[in-house]
Formats: structure tokens, C-alpha cells, sequence
């Protein structure tokens, strides 16, 4: 016996003490990206804007914020209905993309 607490955290050979590298002043808002599916981006305007704007043959369309809401991702899951809109975000996923360009609406990058 080596005369340690056997519970303690020991690596083979009784090496204790610290381990790997160390990150210097990490800075964790810059990782922070929220996320949301195309699916659910409509669930961020009332069903009364969506009808408003279905109706609507002046071709105006809603303008949906992503980050005002506080989310910074559009990723692609699910299905998005067959009516264009607007939809402004930090970052947009290639399906995403996709899908909202097939639905007639625009994607706009904000800072």
C-alpha cells in the first residue's frame, strides 16, 4: 500500500496531481448558438399574422426575426408550409436554405 487515500482520482503508476491542458480565459458566449427547425419558425408569429398575410395578394409577406426571438441558428428539420416569408437569422443551415427558398421566401443573414 502506498499509504493513499484509495478513493482519491489516481492515474496508473499513483501519478496525482493535475491533467491535460488548460483553456486561458475562456470565453464561453462566443459557442452560444441557439437553434431553431424551419418547422417550428412559424410558431414564432401568431397564427392571426400568418392568416393576415395568407390572405393578403399584394404580395407582402411577414418578416420573421430569429433573433429577436434569441435564436441565432435555422436548421433544416421538417416541413415548412407552401406560403413565402421572410426569415432573418445569424446562421442558416443548406437545407434549411433550401426549404425556405422552395416555399418562395427569402433568407437574411443578420450580424
Amino acid at each position: 500500500s502506498s499509504g493513499i487515500n484509495a478513493e482519491w482520482p489516481l492515474r496508473p503508476g499513483g501519478y496525482f496531481g493535475k491533467f491535460g491542458m488548460r483553456f486561458l480565459h475562456k470565453k464561453k458566449n462566443p459557442t452560444v448558438c441557439p437553434v431553431i427547425n424551419v418547422d417550428k419558425v412559424w410558431s414564432l408569429v401568431s397564427t392571426q399574422t400568418r392568416d393576415h398575410f395568407a390572405q393578403r395578394k399584394d404580395g407582402k409577406v411577414p418578416v420573421i426575426d430569429c433573433v429577436r426571438a434569441g435564436y441565432f441558428k435555422v436548421l433544416g428539420k421538417g416541413v415548412l408550409p407552401k406560403q413565402p416569408v421572410i426569415v432573418k437569422a445569424k446562421f442558416f443551415s443548406y437545407e434549411a436554405e433550401q426549404k425556405i427558398k422552395a416555399a418562395g421566401g427569402v433568407c437574411v443573414t443578420v450580424a
